[in-house]
């Protein structure tokens, strides 16, 4: 090193002008000192560089402070919190993001200062996250243990396994904390299967085998829940320059640059045509369906090597479902009613048809998720008090209690039976019961209604405006995900 070559001339002068007379003394003090002062900025200087976030060795400083910005991980038993006597948003102190942050957009005015600072923290959360994806084996279970049969494990040393306020994507329907709960642990319960373990998450594995894929889920307001929670799990592991949305249509397309990769959503309801397909202008209660006409959505999903289906909520809001007579290009208005689990059946045995036709099973893995349920009466949980799903801050955990909370498993077993007597594989994804404990994981009054926030007057009301259909995120979804992971990484 530099330093080091000029120090040993310096000590060879120092011993010759010993021979020399004693007023020379001081001057080679005077430039030794010097020389010393110089070798101590030096040194301070390769210290500061060592500590600076973009440095690949960090020192031990550095790495507590990215332990401070995981959540808990000591936990021995459930922290007990006080039950919501009303769904006001007046906030306690519970440690959690502050509501009132948004994430910076590049498309916000903001100062100079507010932008720096923005970008060395999502610089410095990418780092975390990436050295949390590194390193060690993934245990897979085995083959025949069925992962849907367990129960819920409260464990927040590895759940959730990204925050709210570190993923920018998340629209406001979902963003139950920044909305005003007040309760977060919901966040923390993690499926434990009663035979094996699911594997750890990595996104970074999961990109693997993303890499110059495509993903696409295909379905309704569900499926697209499910779709934000894939898409905050991958990007974790993306610098903020290398990740992109966009959505044109009924797609929406999330793209992850330095894999070539895809996360993608489609919006089709009913899977088949409807009078509801408007990706934005769909809130129609008199909802008809072609249960035989499928290719116009399905021309969009050719080539997809991953594709995830679902349909059931949108079906849940008449006993009977009506299908036109004729066509909606041609002006058709008639329709016959007929009882909902027949058009379902039909409707299934069209995107069969579609999947045996189109769907090469050497390159695209087909997945089918069962129905995500509703929670509306707490009485279906023995809670007297309670207000739909509104006042809930825990799962059911008593497993062995029986209860309904409304589902229509007649839906359930039409969509086992297809998918299993179909020639191409299709993997059921059996979430529907699991869920069904998560009464504490809706969004609940903490959402939007017709693109607008509710009011504190509307909070306050959840017998009417509680959304106890959709999640939270993270959340419940992305347990349905951890599946879709386990799969995926087991046969690429």
């Amino acid at each position: 090193m530099q330093p080091w070559r000029r120090k040993f001339p310096l000590f060879e002068t120092g011993l010759t002008m010993k021979q020399r007379k004693n007023s020379n003394l001081s001057i080679f003090a005077v430039v030794f000192s010097v020389f010393l002062f110089g070798i101590f900025l030096y040194n301070e200087d390769v210290k500061s560089i060592a500590e600076f976030p973009f440095s690949s060795s960090k020192p031990s400083s550095i790495q507590e402070s990215q332990e401070e910005a995981k959540p808990v991980t000591e936990v021995t038993a459930l922290p007990i919190q006080e039950p919501i006597k009303n769904s006001d948003p007046v906030h306690v102190p519970v440690k959690k993001p502050d509501p009132d942050q948004h994430p910076v957009r590049e498309t916000e005015p903001v100062q100079e200062e507010v932008s720096k600072t923005e970008e060395v923290k999502k610089i410095e959360l990418f780092a975390v996250s990436e050295e949390e994806d590194d390193g060690g084996d993934v245990e897979l279970p085995p083959e025949e243990c069925d992962l849907f049969t367990g129960e819920w494990v409260f464990d927040n040393e590895t759940h959730p396994l990204y925050r709210e306020d570190q993923c920018e994507f998340l629209t406001a329907q979902v963003t139950c904390m920044r909305n005003g709960r007040r309760d977060s642990l919901y966040q923390n319960w993690r499926w434990q299967p009663r035979d094996c373990s699911l594997p750890k998450f990595k996104a970074k594995l999961l990109l693997e085998k993303l890499r110059n894929k495509r993903m696409m889920f295909v379905g309704d307001s569900l499926n697209r829940n499910q779709w934000e929670s894939m898409v905050c799990l991958v990007q974790s592991v993306v610098p903020p320059s290398r990740k992109s949305l966009n959505k044109t249509g009924s797609l929406s397309v999330f793209r992850v640059e330095d894999y070539n990769a895809t996360v993608e959503f489609y919006w089709a309801p009913f899977l088949v045509e409807s009078n509801s397909d408007d990706p934005l202008m769909h809130s129609i209660l008199n909802r008809i369906i072609m249960p035989e006409s499928i290719e116009k959505h399905g021309v969009n999903w050719k080539g997809v090597d991953f594709l995830v289906f679902n349909t059931y909520i949108w079906w849940m809001n008449t006993f009977d479902m009506k299908v036109l007579r004729g066509s909606f290009d041609k002006g058709d208005t008639e329709y016959e009613e007929i009882q909902r689990p027949v058009a379902y059946q039909r409707v299934l045995r069209t995107w069969g048809d579609w999947v045996e036709q189109n769907i090469d099973p050497l390159r695209t893995t087909v997945f089918f998720a069962s129905m995500s349920p509703l929670h509306i009466k707490s009485l279906d949980w023995e809670n007297p008090d309670g207000i739909k799903c509104a006042l809930e801050t825990t799962p059911i955990l008593n497993m062995s209690m029986p209860f309904s909370v409304g589902t229509d498993y007649r839906l359930f077993s039409v969509a086992e039976n297809v998918t299993r007597s179909l020639k191409v594989p299709v993997y059921f994804l059996n979430i529907t019961r699991l869920s069904e404990y998560r009464k504490d994981a809706h969004t609940s009054v903490h959402t939007i209604r017709q693109g607008k926030m509710l009011t504190p007057e509307q909070q306050a009301d959840p017998n009417t405006y509680a959304d106890c259909i959709h999640w939270c995120l993270p959340g419940l979804p992305d347990t349905w995900n951890e599946f879709l992971y386990t799969r995926i990484i087991s046969r690429s």
